[in-house]
């Protein structure tokens, strides 16, 4: 110990930090918050933008767009004739087993079929043949709303 004008000093005391300098041992989530908030709002105003991925070009309708509170399935059949669902390719023969597959599920029971307006009218009748013998009766041929001009 020293002495000085006031009294006794300990050793210790004057070689400890102020407690201002002392690292701060907390985490600042602050910044994280802020990140999450940002990505939540990406992804809620991308997500009704995503529609299913398989170019297709459309043809054009005058019918009014029907209103869905469920996702319906969609199988696509693109200009040279291949067959998807979702965005899935499968083989024209495999679409029975898939679609009972899909059912076991609980899925909607609803398809929609995109298929490209030069697709060859044999192939997406015998599409639409197979889904009926998978058990759907309820199918719809999504186009393009015609553009009044």
């Amino acid at each position: 110990m020293t002495t000085y004008a006031g009294g006794w000093v300990s050793r210790r005391r004057r070689n400890r930090r102020p407690r201002a300098a002392r690292p701060i041992s907390e985490i600042n989530v602050t910044p994280f918050v802020d990140v999450m908030l940002v990505l939540l709002i990406i992804f809620m105003v991308a997500a009704p933008l995503l529609t299913v991925g398989v170019p297709i070009d459309l043809p054009e309708s005058r019918a009014q767009q029907l209103n869905s509170d469920t996702q319906p399935i969609t199988i696509s059949i693109n200009n040279e004739g291949q067959v998807f669902i979702q965005e899935t390719e499968i083989a024209i023969d495999d679409v029975v087993p898939r679609l009972e597959a899909i059912a076991q599920t609980g899925y909607d029971e609803r398809i929609y079929i995109r298929a490209d307006r030069v697709t060859d009218y044999g192939t997406v009748m015998a599409v639409m043949g197979r889904i009926n013998q998978a058990g759907y009766r309820n199918l719809g041929l999504v186009t393009l709303q015609e553009q009044d001009q």
